[in-house]
């Protein structure tokens, strides 16, 4: 009996320390990937998707370094939207002067374009957020592309930067983000944020603070460097508010102050934020065939305006599968593009590439590869009166017969160019040999000074001997002209 006992306590103890399962408990939950694909194995578009993951080439994924989730049942559930979530990641110091109040004024006074703006941020919110909260980064620079571009990501300005954190061409490729004949990633929605959070970064290690790096990101790292300098030279703070700055950097940090003031409390501006749920909008689905667009935004049961307003990217009406390129659908449609993928069997592209070796007008390059003429100005963005460069890639319809993609080599590396279409004139290459302005010079040769210096893509306001200047005149026009000057390439002087 004796016996009997211990063994019972025993049993007792062993029970004592062994954990109960938790019924509530998700450990990592929002790194969870979605349930398996069922687009494991079928014909004919077996190739179309990502088969990296095994048994789930159609995987619906998000980057899992930034913890994007499915919207599973806990996620529908999670208390509170996702302005409430960006409220409480609120982290740098707030700036208190007028330029604030100004902005704060001039905002709330529309409250319809703050509508707007919130109502196109919906799409992209959850997932800027999350990359900040991964990178413990202030939430505040969530509110950025309100500034920068209105939270749209097909927004181009007039210095050509692009998307919704206004990429100049240059800092892009600085940040990898593509920049070719069929797709600009400053567009991409995944690739600009990461490289704008990147930047910010950088900026924030550099300066050592959130405002100057603001700063930075609107006026150039150099300048803000020089305008610290300055100051510092002349006995003043070197802080945000205490330097010499363009009119537009600095209004920059007092309008994002006051867009994170209406987002704290929009009821005391009398503006109402667009209701986004705490939950991601979308998934991605990697493409690896050459797929229409229209065909994309078909099988995914999109309007081609929803499902260009999720991948702003691609310029042209085609994917292109050797790029790897990964189109975002929101969750329900992704599946849907699933299930009707499976049973397509039509062409999914309808397009291809020719590469000119010589320069030729597109009327004669139409002609000669029997394409419609308007198709392919209108799909290559031709301009009028110009010819194609030698070395030109451009996009033209696919033989009915013709089931080859457009090769990953293309995709990188094609350009297209063009020059002016000028009858009936001779190029003039003029060394220069006196010391002259640009005025002078068009005038003697009879040629506006913008033309100039979009021959020769300078803003020169004199010129020095030795140097080479382009010119084009009409024929009967051409002769020699000595005084300051001698032609060194051209036709013979009449």
């Amino acid at each position: 009996m004796r016996l009997f006992y211990i063994a019972l306590l025993a049993l007792l103890l062993a029970a004592c320390v062994t954990p109960p399962v938790s019924t509530t408990q998700r450990p990592e939950a929002h790194l969870v990937n979605p349930a398996p694909s069922t687009l494991s194995n079928f014909p004919p578009h077996s190739a179309l998707v990502n088969t990296a993951q095994a048994q789930n080439p159609a995987q619906l994924s998000r980057p899992r370094q930034l913890g994007i989730t499915s919207p599973d049942k806990d996620h529908q559930e999670s208390a509170g939207d996702l302005w409430s979530r960006v409220r409480s990641g609120f982290q740098m110091p707030d700036l208190e002067n007028d330029l604030v109040q100004k902005q704060l004024a001039r905002y709330a006074s529309r409250p319809d374009h703050i509508a707007r703006m919130t109502e196109r941020s919906k799409r992209y919110l959850f997932y800027i957020v999350e990359a900040l909260e991964v990178r413990q980064m202030p939430t505040e620079l969530a509110l950025l592309p309100f500034i920068e571009s209105a939270y749209n990501p097909r927004a181009l300005s007039v210095a050509k930067a692009a998307g919704i954190w206004q990429f100049v061409p240059a800092t892009g490729r600085e940040y990898d983000l593509a920049q070719n004949l069929f797709r600009d990633e400053r567009h991409d929605v995944l690739a600009s944020t990461n490289a704008a959070l990147d930047y910010l970064s950088k900026l924030h290690d550099m300066f050592g603070d959130w405002h100057l790096a603001l700063a930075a990101y609107d006026w150039g790292m150099g300048n803000v460097q020089r305008a610290i300098e300055r100051n510092r030279r002349a006995g003043l703070p070197p802080d945000y508010a205490s330097l010499r700055m363009p009119n537009e950097t600095r209004n920059y940090v007092p309008k994002l102050q006051a867009i994170k003031e209406i987002v704290f409390n929009p009821q005391q501006y009398h503006v109402e934020l667009a209701d986004i749920p705490n939950r991601p909008y979308f998934s991605t689905v990697t493409i690896t065939r050459d797929m229409d667009i229209q065909v994309a935004a078909r099988l995914a049961g999109l309007s081609l305006q929803e499902f260009r307003a999720l991948n702003p990217s691609f310029s042209k009406p085609v994917i292109v599968g050797a790029a790897q390129s990964k189109i975002l659908l929101p969750f329900k449609n992704a599946r849907k593009f699933e299930a009707a993928l499976q049973s397509y069997d039509g062409a999914l592209s309808s397009w291809t590439t020719h590469t000119v070796a010589k320069r030729i007008r597109p009327s004669e390059l139409a002609e000669k590869i029997n394409v419609d003429p308007i198709t392919l100005v209108s799909v290559n963005k031709i301009p009028s009166a110009r010819w194609i460069k030698p070395g030109s890639t451009l996009l033209v319809p696919r033989d009915s017969e013709d089931d080859e993609d457009i090769s990953a080599e293309v995709a990188e590396n094609a350009r297209l160019a063009f020059e002016p279409v000028m009858p009936n004139v001779r190029r003039r290459v003029i060394r220069i040999r006196r010391r002259q302005s640009i005025a002078a010079f068009a005038k003697r040769y009879r040629v506006s000074v913008a033309q100039l210096r979009r021959w020769n893509r300078t803003r020169r306001a004199q010129l020095a001997p030795g140097q080479v200047m382009i010119l084009y005149q009409p024929a009967p026009q051409m002769r020699a002209r000595v005084l300051g000057a001698v032609t060194v390439r051209g036709a013979r002087a009449k």
